[in-house]
């Protein structure tokens, strides 16, 4: 069975739904969240993908920019309860500054200069404390550099998820097996579907439960 990037994303869409339902509304029951480490991994290799196949870098990281700053105030009022807070931002800036980093190391023919451009990368999303901050950028530049070496990217995208809170995203090893079955091929479009996705269901998340209907 191989999966498309259109259903890659359905898997990571569902799961990150699954997560954010279970932070807003059931913190205690960490069976939400076990699910929802699925989605990251998925995301990042799939921002490599789209990386590769995008006809225009710049748009694809002004459009990841300005759903970083759509995004982060539904996500500040899901999951902090204000309008604004710079503790922690939202994942559209992790994948940013992803799509920089690989920009950058596009243009550097030396290791020594990607080397530090990971690190740099790895330092601007934890000094902006976006979601998954270094780690995440991490994944990144794993897929990046293993693009196309299916059992590397199989062994050590898993492997990832062991680094730190194992005995929660280590379940976020299970996202290899989807992965590993991806077929290259890109499927049904719905691009902007997958972007407005992820503001619209915090802000439906925070008024239902501004409501207190869950």
């Amino acid at each position: 069975m191989k999966l498309d990037s259109f259903q890659l994303k359905c898997i990571a869409i569902l799961t990150m739904f699954i997560d954010h339902m279970g932070a807003v509304f059931f913190p205690g029951e960490l069976m939400f969240r076990y699910i929802g480490r699925i989605a990251f991994p998925i995301f990042a290799f799939l921002l490599v993908e789209g990386y590769f196949h995008t006809r225009d870098v710049r748009r694809y990281m002004l459009r990841l920019g300005l759903f970083a700053v759509i995004s982060e105030i539904p996500y500040d009022l899901a999951f902090r309860e204000t309008i604004l807070e710079f503790e922690h931002q939202n994942v559209f800036f992790t994948l940013f500054i992803g799509v920089a980093m690989m920009y950058a190391l596009e243009k550097s023919p030396q290791w020594q200069a990607k080397a530090a451009e990971v690190l740099l990368a790895m330092w601007a999303a934890s000094l902006l404390c976006s979601d998954y901050r270094y780690k995440g950028i991490l994944l990144i530049a794993v897929y990046y550099f293993l693009r196309g070496r299916k059992r590397e990217e199989f062994v050590l995208g898993a492997g990832w998820n062991f680094l730190w809170n194992w005995e929660i995203q280590g379940y976020g090893a299970l996202a290899s097996v989807p992965i590993a079955m991806y077929s290259g091929q890109r499927g049904r479009s719905m691009k902007y579907f997958f972007y407005l996705f992820y503001p619209l269901h915090l802000a439906v998340f925070y008024g239902v439960a501004r409501m207190g209907l869950m």
